[in-house]
């Protein structure tokens, strides 16, 4: 479906035809246009195609609007696409103005295409005035991204410069792996945050790719540093990640009504909404949670139930409560975790829910196996002394933000993609995973050199997101697929000025000792206030 919309997306606005495009689709094309003709509706690709072809084929309506709005402003103008141009022509006379940055375009992927800059100018009488003085970064973050965005061949020429003074050097530490890589930025964060009073919402922590982010999130855990993610979804949020853990918090507590709900038919075993309705029915008369609930409509004389429905029931019933005597028991609870998957058929069911996407399939599963192998690490760490299903999931809780208040992220790290990073800034910003085959990814490597242009673009923005500090790490090796492979550092840390750069090893933990001394000099200073 994602294709098709892609498909119908691009040969709507321009961006492909049929001549060039899978021509099996253009009836199916044809009827969907119909479809929302008959009920009065647009799409959002509508929204710009429309009025431009409104204006091209009614100019007195075109001369209304231009009547209308005699000033026009774009801004963010490197993100617009060819449509998005079209429209601004045919409203803009000669009174308009558009700020943008060539430097700073990212989206290609969905239309956008900074080319219009160069367009604008032929198709205007300009003015140029160049912002180049910014107001953000030191003059070393400054002159980095400056180092590197000069290797792009097709851009305005420009150089920002800052009054804010040289700053501290870029650091680059190279980790073993990503684990290594995670306990660098924790126990950094933990370090900064203590020496120069830093809160946890004025680190920025930039990611490529979401598949970095789980490992990240279990040393923010490990360190109780609180974090929010955006521009992706947290690991620890994805679907088949909250169905197992939800399943363990059953195991572990029968009357977790609301992770009950989310596993009892999950994979399918016949109970669905007129079941868990008689489970809301049976429960609100017991006055009791939903597990006390099944076990009425199972053994009740005068049972509601179906005998079908008492079965798929009683089944689920067995199988929460054996895997609860196994879990709970001896050690080895990843492997344990590993057998109850395969007892209740987990993977068929994901090969069910999404049959045409072999590759969504895939990837959850590696993800469940990368859920399973942090969670056997968890168990053999050698200074783990209580490796059970309970510490386990006391350990995770932190991780489900179901209930926390939006309002309340103004003390955490910010985790998000860079692309999710573009027009913020922090004081302090952490770039992972510096690597060929991430940034530049390895899809614009294979294709063609213009995606490594945006790539490097992307690096640009990332670096540019940092005000006072920027540390960068990239990994010798990282796990890909089942094995792990050499990784290789990426071609942009080579466009850095040497000058600016400093290769160290991660913050080292601050001792008791200086955490006393710190701690004490500002108990003083509030006593002062």
């Amino acid at each position: 479906i994602y294709k098709i919309s892609q498909l119908f997306s691009n040969i709507k606005t321009g961006r492909k035809n049929w001549d060039n495009a899978n021509d099996m689709y253009r009836q199916l094309y044809e009827s969907y246009q119909e479809g929302l003709k008959l009920y009065n509706a647009v799409d959002f690709d509508d929204l710009i195609v429309l009025p431009i072809k409104l204006f091209r084929e009614h100019p007195d309506v075109l001369e209304r609007y231009r009547e209308r709005y005699k000033y026009l402003m774009v801004d963010e103008f490197q993100d617009t696409s060819h449509q998005q141009y079209e429209l601004m022509h045919l409203l803009a006379d000669k009174n308009i103005a558009v700020v943008g940055d060539d430097d700073q375009s990212i989206y290609s992927w969905r239309g956008a295409d900074y080319q219009n800059i160069i367009n604008f100018e032929k198709d205007f009488d300009v003015t140029e005035i160049r912002l180049e003085q910014n107001y953000r970064s030191t003059e070393t973050i400054l002159e980095a991204a400056n180092g590197v965005i000069s290797h792009n061949t097709n851009r305005k020429d420009k150089k920002l410069w800052s009054g804010n003074g040289g700053g501290k050097p870029i650091e680059i530490f190279m980790p073993q792996n990503e684990t290594e890589e995670a306990s660098f930025i924790a126990e950094s964060i933990l370090g900064i945050a203590m020496e120069d009073h830093r809160k946890y919402d004025e680190f920025g922590v930039l990611i490529r790719a979401n598949t970095q982010s789980r490992f990240i999130e279990e040393a923010f855990l490990e360190s109780n540093i609180p974090y929010t993610m955006s521009g992706g979804t947290s690991f620890f949020e994805r679907m088949e990640i909250k169905d197992v853990i939800s399943y363990l918090r059953v195991i572990s507590n029968h009357d977790d009504d609301i992770n009950l709900l989310r596993i009892i038919n999950t994979p399918r075993r016949g109970i669905g909404r007129a079941a868990i309705k008689l489970l809301n029915e049976e429960a609100e008369k017991l006055g009791s949670t939903l597990w006390p609930a099944i076990q009425s409509l199972i053994k009740s004389e005068d049972s509601p139930a179906s005998d079908a429905l008492k079965e798929d029931l009683e089944n689920f019933v067995n199988v929460i409560e054996s895997n609860r005597q196994k879990m709970l028991s001896g050690h080895g609870l990843a492997k344990k975790v590993r057998d109850f998957l395969e007892e209740i058929d987990y993977k068929s069911h994901l090969v069910t829910e999404f049959s045409k996407s072999e590759k969504a399939v895939r990837f959850k599963l590696l993800n469940i196996e990368s859920l399973l192998n942090s969670m056997e690490n968890w168990e053999n760490d050698p200074d783990n002394y209580n490796a059970n299903l309970f510490t386990y999931l006391n350990r995770i809780t932190l991780l489900s933000r179901d209930d926390m208040d939006d309002e309340n992220d103004k003390g955490k790290v910010n985790l998000m993609t860079i692309h999710a990073s573009k027009g913020l800034e922090f004081p302090v910003v952490f770039i992972a995973g510096a690597e060929e085959g991430l940034i530049p990814h390895q899809r614009s490597v294979d294709e063609n050199s213009g995606d490594v242009e945006e790539e490097r673009r992307l690096f640009y923005v990332a670096i540019t997101r940092a005000r006072d500090k920027l540390l960068i790490s990239a990994c010798q090796k990282r796990r890909k697929m089942q094995a792990i492979v050499d990784c290789v550092p990426s071609r942009f840390l080579d466009e850095i000025p040497e000058n600016l750069v400093e290769y160290h090893n991660p913050q080292e933990p601050v001792s008791d000792e200086k955490a006393r001394d710190i701690l004490s000099n500002m108990l003083k200073n509030l006593q002062k206030l």
